[in-house]
């Protein structure tokens, strides 16, 4: 586990640099102060209860607050930021409690019995960012674009802070990862594997990253795979199991497969698809365009599914060109990390046409984190084309109908970018 001490040191430094960069953005945009909300969560339709909260990005940035509602951030050039915190004397729920951490010297710290937001008279000309349906009555430029592009392009770049969160954040998933795969051979339902990961990690799944995706047999090729069946199949033939975990806010995203007993074909598969993303993670450096890496990836899968004998009598550039790797890998390979699973700033320019998906477009540099992370999947939908049309003479139907009912396999690591090579921040945890 980290050293809090030094995390509270590495934080210091963290709101430093963060200062730094938006001093920077404001004055390249004109303006003399931004007004960061939090957000909160709305109410159902027609209902008295609330969507679970998960903090607006820049406000968990500066402060890693993922659950403080209707608090507000006021950020100021060469002056602390001005945290506010919602404090409302409620007997109904718990609430927020100004936090006692080495951080907040760095920081202007108050509360709020009502969570109006802070004054803001003698600040100049002011932007203020959030969710705009709460905003209507706050003074000052709401979401400026341009301005708003160059905030989410601080967070590209990682501190030394956040790579130790990122990290931890690994680190924590990975126990879940293991207990998953132990209930999976002992038989469990997809609603017990999740169960073990939350009881591994110590974190329930509304304040993990994201919703965990835990698919077994052939929910293992829905790409976002949303339900946990509570009956185990008859004969359990592969676990798929996408779970990160997330640290003072910041997120891992891992990604997992596992085969059954006796299914010795998509167990060979699972080795050579982890290959090669092993060697797409050590391609990972500055420099590296990662749209290349992408089609790298889908060279190296023609030449999986040429060796496997799933497609024959293709040469790997054609079977690019005729698009039958994306009816196996259809996603993107990666994308940026941080506070957000999906973090901002990853697509300055559109995915090209033949990557639509692709949710990272940038050129690597040292800072970055991003998520490698190749699939190999048996998706009805998408294959049935290349099994009726005329490409038809090339799959090997047989071998696609016995491994269809696997439905699919994805390995992803958490991989940050260093001028000395990579630094696989989940490989450090789990092999």
């Amino acid at each position: 586990m980290v050293n809090d001490d030094l995390l509270d040191q590495l934080q210091c430094g963290h709101l430093a640099e963060l200062q730094a960069r938006y001093e920077s953005v404001l004055a390249s945009h004109g303006y003399d102060a931004v007004l960061i909300s939090s957000g909160a969560a709305p109410l159902r339709f027609a209902d008295d209860q609330g969507y679970h909260f998960q903090g607006y990005g820049p406000f968990v940035h500066w402060t890693g607050l993922v659950g403080a509602e209707h608090a507000w951030l006021l950020i100021r050039p060469e002056r602390k930021p001005l945290l506010q915190l919602h404090t409302p004397v409620d007997f109904w729920h718990a609430t927020a409690e100004l936090p006692q951490a080495a951080w907040v010297t760095a920081v202007e710290l108050a509360g709020s019995a009502d969570g109006v937001p802070p004054l803001t008279a003698g600040c100049g000309r002011l932007a203020v960012l959030g969710d705009p349906a709460l905003l209507q009555a706050v003074a000052g430029d709401h979401n400026p674009p341009a301005l708003v592009a160059d905030i989410e392009a601080t967070r590209v770049h990682k501190t030394d802070y956040e790579i130790a969160c990122l990290a931890e954040a690994n680190a924590r998933a990975a126990p879940g990862h293991r207990a998953a795969r132990q209930v999976f051979l002992a038989g469990g339902s997809e609603f017990a594997i999740g169960l073990a990961y939350q009881q591994a990690t110590g974190q329930r799944e509304v304040e993990a990253p994201y919703h965990s995706i835990i698919g077994l047999n052939d929910h293992a090729g829905i790409l976002h795979y949303q339900f946990y069946d509570q009956v185990s199949p008859e004969l359990p033939r592969s676990l798929l199991i996408d779970a990160g975990y997330r640290f003072r806010g910041y997120c891992s995203d891992i990604t997992r497969t596992w085969a059954g007993p006796q299914q010795g074909p998509f167990q060979a598969l699972i080795v050579a698809l982890e290959a090669l993303q092993k060697r797409l993670c050590q391609a990972v450096a500055p420099g590296v365009d990662f749209v290349a890496l992408h089609r790298k990836t889908h060279l190296g899968l023609a030449a999986l599914l040429d060796s496997a004998g799933l497609v024959q009598g293709l040469d790997d550039e054609a079977m690019v060109a005729a698009g039958i790797t994306r009816a196996f890998f259809p996603h993107g390979l990666g994308h940026l990390l941080g506070v957000q699973v999906h973090d901002v700033g990853g697509k300055p320019v559109p995915p090209p046409v033949d990557a639509p998906f692709l949710r990272m477009t940038r050129t690597l540099e040292a800072g970055m984190v991003v998520t490698i992370e190749p699939g190999l999947y048996f998706i009805p939908s998408l294959l049935a084309p290349l099994l009726t049309g005329p490409l038809s003479a090339h799959m090997n139907r047989r071998l696609l109908d016995a491994l269809m009912p696997c439905g699919g396999i994805r390995i992803e690591d958490n991989v940050l970018v260093t001028a000395d090579g990579p630094r696989n921040l989940t490989r450090e945890q789990l092999p």
